[in-house]
């Protein structure tokens, strides 16, 4: 069922995802692999690199409204040794350069992805 829903995620992406995937795809930033709407567990991901346990997550407005689950998503992701980007999508459609600079950024560090126990 998850991988019916990430094949449908793939191909109604929003304009945001669209924008920030013409720049992930083909090994653009740093030669890092990323695959879009990745399930990963009981969640979609809208975009990971494996090599670096890296998941950026673009978010509408309908975020706003769900703090908690975001956290909890986030909070389990980590614990499972992903480190988690998130952006707004005004902010990767108008400040697109910048995105991705934190991504690059992010991909270069040497900072190992955090662990929690539970």
């Amino acid at each position: 069922m998850t991988i019916l829903k990430a094949r449908e995620l793939r191909r109604e992406m929003t304009d945001a995802e669209r924008k920030l995937w013409s720049s992930l795809r083909f090994r653009q930033i740093g030669k890092y692999k990323f695959r879009r709407q990745q399930p990963i567990g009981k969640f979609i991901v809208d975009f990971i690199c494996f090599e670096q346990k890296l998941i950026v997550e673009v978010d509408g407005g309908q975020h706003g409204e769900q703090t908690r689950y975001d956290g909890e998503r986030t909070a389990w992701l980590e614990h499972h040794g992903y480190r988690v980007l998130r952006f707004w999508n005004n902010e990767v459609l108008q400040e697109t350069e910048g995105v991705i600079k934190v991504i690059s950024d992010a991909l270069a560090s040497e900072i190992p992805p955090i662990v929690t126990s539970q």
